[in-house]
């Protein structure tokens, strides 16, 4: 249980990476709090979580943000993690044909939905030395051949940036921001894009090992950055 006291709050955490993070957090002692929009779904995915609590939050509303942070104060008087993870994927379209609509609804919620949390989060963070782990995407890196998802690309390639900028602003605080950046990861997310197995055997064949990421695996870095940079950094 080694991180046994600790509170952990995971934006997006009804499913895939969310959900992973969270369970693998909880596994090890933290106590989690889960944020999605989807009421049902995460009460249900709360219940199979061991020291869990789901509150319902719209990411691209200010008061959500706020309230799913101040009940998390209210409940257990501390918060050690901030995971950001919730995003969302927008529709295949080259630049040319996206709407202004959808290119500020993934900015919105890949890109400023973390800078809210962030924000509600530090003055928190601050008090326990805490750490923010922000949940990018490889898109963010590089640009590849025929992936026309430019907001999300841009959103997560913002993401990482901040992350370092966030690092050396609060530094002195001693909270960590760390950044993940996976590759395709077998999630409800990707699935659109798996309908045939043609089309997974290419996503398969994308990567050095031979097969796509599973949520697991990301949940396990998050592990990592929490115990073993800790150790190093501190």
């Amino acid at each position: 249980m080694r991180l046994s006291g600790k509170v952990a709050l995971v934006t997006g955490g009804s499913r895939g990476i969310g959900f992973a993070t969270a369970k693998i957090l909880s596994e090890n002692g933290a106590t989690v709090v889960i944020t999605a929009k989807d009421q049902e779904r995460l009460k249900k995915s709360a219940l199979e979580i061991p020291n869990a609590v789901g509150i319902t939050a719209d990411i691209r509303k200010r008061n959500d943000v706020k309230s799913v942070v101040n009940k998390t104060i209210e409940k257990f008087s501390r918060l050690d993690i901030l995971v950001n993870n919730a995003g969302i994927f927008p529709k295949i379209k080259l630049l040319h044909e996206i709407d202004e609509d959808e290119w500020n609804e993934v900015l919105d919620v890949n890109l400023t939905g973390q800078f809210r949390f962030t924000k509600e989060a530090i003055p928190h963070l601050k008090k326990t030395g805490g750490s923010i782990i922000n949940i990018s995407s490889d898109a963010g890196l590089k640009a590849y051949q025929g992936f026309n998802a430019d907001a999300y690309s841009a959103s997560k390639a913002a993401l990482i940036l901040l992350t370092k900028c966030w690092a050396l602003e609060y530094a002195k605080y001693k909270i960590r921001v760390n950044c993940i950046c996976p590759g395709v990861v077998d999630t409800d997310m990707t699935k659109p894009f798996m309908k045939t197995q043609k089309d997974r055997e290419f996503m398969d064949s994308e990567h050095p090992i031979g097969r796509i990421g599973q949520p697991e695996e990301v949940a396990k870095a998050v592990m990592c950055i929490e115990l073993i940079l800790k150790q190093i950094i501190l």
